[in-house]
């Protein structure tokens, strides 16, 4: 075996190989692109045992282990094209391993390379290797993501609304329940300020609502109305004037959020019904396209990844921790997880319980034990992710009455 560590930067990559005993056998410091990853190729079968023999290059390949901290990008998908094992090491990690080595606190790029090249080498059964998902599953976690970062970029700029229009304008927020839905975006942008909103009419007002789909047109017209033309404290002219431009500017930043939000989240659903698991994902209760793309892109579909369902469980962050010593013994909620993950998944928790009697049935016997909204929440899901596993390792679809058997009463 050889064992590399690859420490990656913006524009290059520093690597060491060593050997099984730990000599070293080469160390460069490669460009980015298809130059660097071509020398490292050259580099590895310079010193591939027996490369002077007939060897099956697949077999030459897995001679090749290579410790790095990423998972993704165009450098570490061209080392798994190779067949190389990939090993995506933590960063803390990382840190944490470098003490073994050097107490002084001393770092470079070249000791990051040696101490990735140890870890690969000596460690490698403690750490996860890359896992081989389809071209399908990768795009549906890429469009998840994206997608996933677009509603988080809205709501912060929705906060950021609701911020403003309580400096100089609150009767908006009274009128608006939700300040990132269209009709309150569209009556914003025609009156961004308490005088404008005052004299807005209530045909227009309606008008609006219709066009948003609301019901109960006159009486909400009404309400609206009513509440922005109610006296309330203002703030000295030039100060209105600059706080409604940046209402009007936030305005339309959220109204282009909403437009790529919804244009995104139609290409990931394409994606995701497109791939063979999307079906059993969606035999779920509480999984619908967008958590379900969601769900699917950060578990993978590498069918080896987890040995079983505690394995899933623990990435997913839904399964708890231990902490013992001496006579202390505690257990606690898994916070070092996949963040994207561990929301999807809680998410899918609170939507099961509509849809799944038997889901509903066993938050309600954990929140009688005495369990936290939360706590119930997390167990919960821990049991969705264990039988979503169940579903992939069979190849069946949900079955509510075979989830959820262990609450029926026995006879």
């Amino acid at each position: 075996m050889i064992w590399i560590g690859d420490d990656w930067a913006e524009g290059h990559h520093d690597v060491e190989l060593v050997d099984e005993c730990g000599s070293r056998l080469a160390r460069a410091r490669l460009p980015e692109g298809l130059d660097g990853i071509t020398r490292l190729h050259a580099l590895i079968a310079e010193h591939t045992p027996d490369c002077g023999a007939e060897l099956d290059p697949a077999q030459a390949s897995g001679q090749v282990g290579i410790g790095i901290e990423t998972d993704r990008g165009m450098w570490v998908q061209a080392l798994l094209a190779a067949s190389y094992r990939v090993y995506a090491i933590n960063p803390m990690s990382v840190a944490r391993y470098r003490e073994r080595h050097s107490t002084s606190g001393a770092k470079s790029d070249q000791g990051d390379a040696h101490v990735l090249a140890e870890m690969a080498r000596l460690d490698h059964a403690h750490h996860r290797q890359v896992a081989g998902d389809s071209p399908l599953a990768e795009s549906v976690k890429l469009l998840a993501r994206a997608h996933q970062s677009l509603v988080w970029d809205r709501t912060r700029q929705v906060l950021r609304l609701r911020s403003t229009l309580r400096e100089f304008f609150p009767a908006a927020l009274q009128a608006f329940d939700d300040l990132a839905a269209s009709d309150a975006l569209e009556l914003l942008d025609r009156a961004p300020d308490p005088d404008q909103a005052a004299r807005l009419a209530r045909l227009t007002i309606v008008a609006v609502l219709r066009r948003a789909g609301r019901r109960d047109l006159e009486g909400k017209a009404t309400r609206i109305q009513q509440i922005l033309k109610a006296e309330q404290l203002r703030q000295p002219r030039p100060v209105q004037v600059a706080y409604a431009a940046i209402v009007s500017s936030q305005v339309q930043l959220i109204n282009s959020l909403n437009i790529e939000i919804s244009e995104l989240g139609q290409v990931m659903a394409d994606h995701f019904g497109r791939h063979r698991d999307a079906e059993r994902y969606l035999s779920l209760p509480g999984l619908g396209p967008v958590l379900g793309a969601r769900i699917l892109g950060e578990f993978g579909d590498d069918p080896h990844r987890y040995t079983d369902a505690k394995a899933r469980r623990n990435y997913a962050g839904t399964s708890p921790i231990t902490r013992a010593s001496g006579r202390r013994r505690v257990v606690l909620a898994r916070y070092a997880r996949n963040r994207r993950l561990a929301d999807a998944v809680h998410q899918w928790a609170f939507c099961a319980m509509r849809g799944s009697p038997g889901a509903r049935a066993y938050y309600q016997a954990l929140r009688e034990r005495g369990a936290g909204h939360q706590a119930a929440l997390r167990q919960l899901s821990n049991r969705l992710v264990g039988i979503l596993h169940g579903c992939l390792k069979t190849k069946t679809f949900y079955d509510e009455a075979t989830a959820w058997a262990h609450l029926q009463p026995t006879t």
